[in-house]
């Protein structure tokens, strides 16, 4: 091997590295914001628990809702 060819193969293996590196950070900023949507997902189906009625609770009956029309 010359000198030129394993500066070429040594500048291939940089630019290589260096978008190993971007794709490594974009990565991980989407599992970040990823995370953060899960935090978010998982404190609106509290606030949606928190708004079903107990279990104790009577089952409701659909003839006892009438659509608005009645």
């Amino acid at each position: 091997m010359d000198q030129d060819d394993t500066e070429r193969r040594l500048e291939a293996l940089e630019i290589k590295a260096s978008f190993a590196e971007d794709l490594l950070d974009e990565l991980n900023a989407t599992v970040a914001r990823q995370q953060m949507q899960i935090l978010h997902l998982m404190q609106q189906l509290r606030a949606l628990q928190e708004q079903l009625p107990s279990a104790g609770a009577a089952p409701r009956s659909l003839r006892d809702e009438l659509p608005p029309h009645y």
